[in-house]
């Protein structure tokens, strides 16, 4: 009863908070007119172009992974490491972050690799995507300061007035964004204390984390990141020429929007439903435009992306079990 009980609230508990922000952003919004723009005005051909670079975005993942895997003495199929990727992403829709857990499940059971080991490459992965995220921001701050401040003010989080701080909804909003953060820190602590307690994996784990220092070829490696990044913003990017209102939005701005976005969907939502949303429409109308429409690019962006998500997952839990048909016979 207790562990049912755990999972329901794993589960329910990312969706009330991500469809709780969601309400409030979407609270006055005309859906019809999102309805409209879908249909008949959309450039449907710059929105499947943005669809490559994601596809490709996770394949270098995968790749990568497998080169991360050599120094522990793994090498398991590229196939197997792409798709688990693609389920893993699909995963996280269900209970954010359990895309983690899953992926190296995969791999456990298809190429016979110790699941502590693969979890500590993961655990060494996240941090290097929370470097990239970090000089990314850098970059971004750097280049667009002003519209930063701008951000802050309008979001109520302008230290110059603490009243206009606590009266405004948006400050709670970015509030609830860093305890949902926490939260996930206070139980990824707890679930590798509960590993730590068993005999050989925290072993295990650390012998993953420190992989990275093994990797035979790093330039190789530091490729495939600045791919994993560059695909992630071209993706994000190449959707401004899909409307009309955001055609004319610069590369500097595309940078700001996507920053924001990344540590947006930080916050254990599924795929930063919510928190992705309150960003992207609070930076995009700084640059002037409106609400609205700024309402419907990320209504319809993040929709078509989170169904790409969920295509490539069901293809790579179809095609892991054929592909490996063998190991299971």
């Amino acid at each position: 009863m207790k562990k049912l009980l755990k999972k329901t609230f794993k589960i329910v508990v990312p969706l009330l908070f991500g469809g709780a922000i969601m309400v409030w952003v979407y609270r006055d919004f005309d859906f019809s007119k999102a309805r409209q723009v879908l249909l008949h005005e959309m450039n449907w051909w710059w929105m499947l172009f943005s669809l490559v670079f994601g596809v490709f975005s996770h394949i270098f993942r995968g790749w990568r992974w497998k080169q991360t895997l050599e120094p522990l003495g793994a090498y398991p199929k590229t196939s197997n490491c792409v798709n688990a990727i693609f389920a893993s992403y699909a995963a996280n829709l269900l209970v954010p972050r359990l895309g983690e857990v899953s992926r190296c499940g995969i791999l456990s059971r298809y190429d016979g690799i110790s699941f502590s080991r693969l979890l500590g490459t993961v655990v060494t992965e996240r941090l290097i995507d929370s470097l990239c995220i970090g000089l990314a921001t850098a970059v971004a701050v750097s280049m667009q300061m002003k519209v930063f401040r701008a951000f802050f003010k309008e979001t109520g989080t302008n230290m110059d007035s603490i009243t206009d701080v606590f009266t405004s909804p948006h400050f709670y909003i970015i509030l609830c964004c860093l305890i949902g953060m926490i939260l996930l820190l206070y139980f990824l602590v707890r679930a590798l204390s509960f590993f730590e307690k068993v005999k050989g994996v925290a072993l295990n784990i650390w012998a993953g984390i420190i992989s990275l220092k093994d990797v035979r070829n790093k330039a190789l490696f530091v490729c495939y990141t600045f791919l994993i990044w560059f695909c992630y913003f071209m993706q994000f990017y190449m959707t401004f020429f899909c409307f009309d209102f955001t055609a004319s939005l610069t590369v500097p701005a595309g940078l700001v929007m996507f920053v924001g976005g990344s540590i947006a969907v930080m916050v254990p939502t599924p795929n930063g439903a919510g928190p992705w949303h309150f960003a992207v429409i609070s930076m995009m109308t700084l640059y002037g435009v409106s609400a609205v429409d700024a309402g419907i690019f990320a209504l319809v962006v993040h929709g078509i992306q989170t169904f790409l998500i969920i295509l490539l997952g069901i293809y790579g839990s179809v095609t892991l079990p054929i592909i490996n048909k063998k190991h299971n016979l």
